[in-house]
């Protein structure tokens, strides 16, 4: 698979972001009537809300070009972000600060650890990690390593044999790139700018939403485990997985089940492995609305 080189050296880096690809990762938008498709170049970088957008229907392939800067954070350059409201709270913990501009900068930190090998067998698949500038609070090594703890799990994609997965530094060849970015970023990279609410996989890019991942969603009330299962699902797309139903109301939900958007009788579960076992459900995804706004 192709991935993304990151030239030059020092604070400042520059790096083209090609966020084409199948579309299995990206979410429904709220109107489903009379869709175009436009397809329109974009670029990302500094301040600018500039460029075109790309509205695209899930099953089409279609490419955007995106260039962005990859620098160290100067105090003095950092936009105007707004407090977020709590976020939902974690059992018998204060709630992380967070906070983060709905537009965020379109340049990104990116962790420099090179993390072991996990799992035992099958394909090996190379990740590298980064946070968009803008988000506060989010130490982009800390999130690194929450990425690459959720990953290298045994109850993870790793788990059953087929897949092994790095943690690479950012100038390492790569398959895929997981991404935190503010909701505007999250629209132009998944190529749905309405969406402000979900994350996705789009190409090689796995897009978490900031607003998930301080906010949480309300049906979920534990947020460690929800950010897991955020993880899992959209490397689930990279890895070939689609949406999944609820097999049995009162059993765990798939991890590839929109969690997000719903739980249909099923309860909450961030892992593909149950109790040792792959767990699925029938293929195919429910019609739930995406919420307006990021929250």
């Amino acid at each position: 698979m192709p991935s993304v080189p990151l030239s030059g050296s020092g604070a400042a880096r520059r790096t083209e972001i090609d966020v084409g690809g199948y579309g299995r990762g990206l979410h429904r938008r709220r109107s489903r009537a009379g869709l175009p498709l436009v397809v329109a170049g974009l670029v990302v970088t500094g301040l600018a809300a500039g460029g075109g957008y790309l509205v695209r229907h899930p099953d089409l392939r279609d490419r955007i070009p995106t260039q962005q800067a990859v620098r160290a954070v100067a105090p003095t350059a950092r936009p105007t972000v707004r407090t977020v409201p709590t976020p939902v709270r974690v059992a018998g913990r204060v709630p992380p600060g967070i906070s983060y501009p709905a537009r965020g900068t379109g340049t990104f930190r990116t962790a420099d650890t090179v993390g072991a090998v996990a799992g035992r067998s099958g394909e090996l698949m190379r990740y590298r990690v980064a946070v968009e500038e803008g988000i506060r609070e989010v130490d982009v090594e800390r999130f690194g390593r929450q990425v690459a703890a959720t990953l290298a799990d045994r109850r993870g994609w790793t788990g059953d044999g087929r897949w092994r997965l790095q943690r690479v530094g950012r100038d390492d060849p790569a398959d895929f790139t997981v991404l935190l970015t503010t909701p505007v970023t999250r629209g132009r990279l998944c190529g749905d700018p309405t969406d402000r609410y979900t994350s996705c996989r789009n190409g090689d890019r796995v897009v978490i939403n900031v607003a998930r991942w301080a906010h949480g969603v309300p049906h979920v009330t534990d947020l460690d485990l929800y950010r897991r299962y955020l993880l899992n699902h959209e490397v689930g797309h990279r890895l070939g997985h689609g949406h999944e139903h609820c097999p049995r109301a009162g059993t765990p939900a798939p991890v590839m089940v929109q969690q997000t958007l719903g739980l249909h009788g099923c309860t909450p579960n961030p892992w593909p492995l149950v109790d040792g076992e792959p767990l699925a459900g029938p293929p195919g995804q429910y019609d739930d609305p995406v919420p307006a706004g990021d929250r």
